[in-house]
């Protein structure tokens, strides 16, 4: 996609409130992509829990979003940033302010001093990935990282969450279930704050005890199966024939044939002529 496409998508999205097609994921979209990086659904199934609790939209059909005022605060400078510390929505310490149970009206006042700024500043979708890894995430902006989570539904979301891991190296830490340090890597240093890798550990333990969907990657294999045909047998077509179009009749009632023209053809040829060009009589 191209930049005026972003930019008119992105425009597109933003006067409608963010609220798009809300595509939930497939029950096949988790072992499919999870086995990508050689993981299952239940590692999958654990890190969206955590992150998003298992949802990528809100109740509005929105991508779940938080804006972070301190890395709004670290993505300005001068007057746009004392603007964002005046209104409440830029601070330098994460914690000082909680979060408000919709961070959507937070957005769109930080839009209001810097688009590209606050976008980069909040977390989106079904792995919260902030949006200043989009580059991470597989885009080409961070405005068209939201498009697409917007417009395309959760099954967007959990490939750019796979490319972002994997981004980071961080596909190994999963595959051997070592959550702290994929935490630390995911979330930031700060993860043990908020007992990321623990929260982590438990949903993973959790769907571990339950049967996963069938699926495996030949399930997605086109199979070679010749289809059978009944055979055709082609005949030329016959010559092509004067149209004949039909006279309407009366019920009951059949169109004579015409009778034979007997004339020379010297008597049909002068017949003509007079027709052409009758003689006038004089009185």
């Amino acid at each position: 996609m191209d930049t005026a496409a972003v930019t008119a998508g992105f425009a597109r999205v933003r006067a409608a409130g963010f609220i798009g097609s809300a595509l939930r994921l497939a029950d096949l979209d988790l072992p499919r992509i999870g086995h990508t990086i050689g993981v299952g659904e239940d590692e999958i199934h654990a890190i969206i829990d955590v992150e998003a609790a298992g949802s990528g939209f809100d109740k509005l059909k929105r991508p779940k979003m938080l804006f972070e005022p301190h890395k709004f605060y670290a993505n300005l400078t001068g007057a746009k940033r004392a603007q964002a510390v005046s209104l409440g929505i830029a601070y330098a310490k994460w914690g000082t302010m909680p979060y408000p149970a919709d961070s959507y009206p937070r957005l769109l006042l930080a839009m209001s001093i810097d688009e590209t700024a606050a976008v980069k500043s909040a977390s989106w979708g079904l792995g919260q990935i902030l949006a200043s890894n989009f580059v991470a995430a597989g885009y080409a902006s961070p405005q068209h990282m939201v498009l697409a989570f917007v417009e395309m539904g959760e099954g967007e979301h959990l490939a750019a969450m796979i490319r972002f891991i994997v981004a980071n190296n961080l596909d190994d830490e999963v595959r051997a279930h070592n959550w702290a340090a994929f935490a630390r890597g995911y979330n930031g240093p700060q993860y043990a704050a908020n007992a990321y890798h623990t929260k982590l550990a438990a949903a993973y333990a959790k769907w571990a005890k339950i049967p996963d969907t069938k699926w495996s990657p030949a399930d997605d294999a086109v199979a070679a199966v010749k289809v059978p045909t009944v055979p055709v047998e082609t005949k030329p077509l016959p010559a092509p024939t004067s149209p004949v179009v039909p006279v309407p009749t009366a019920p009951g009632y059949t169109v004579p044939a015409p009778e034979p023209d007997t004339r020379s053809l010297g008597q049909r040829i002068a017949d003509r002529l007079r027709a052409a060009f009758p003689v006038s009589k004089k009185a």
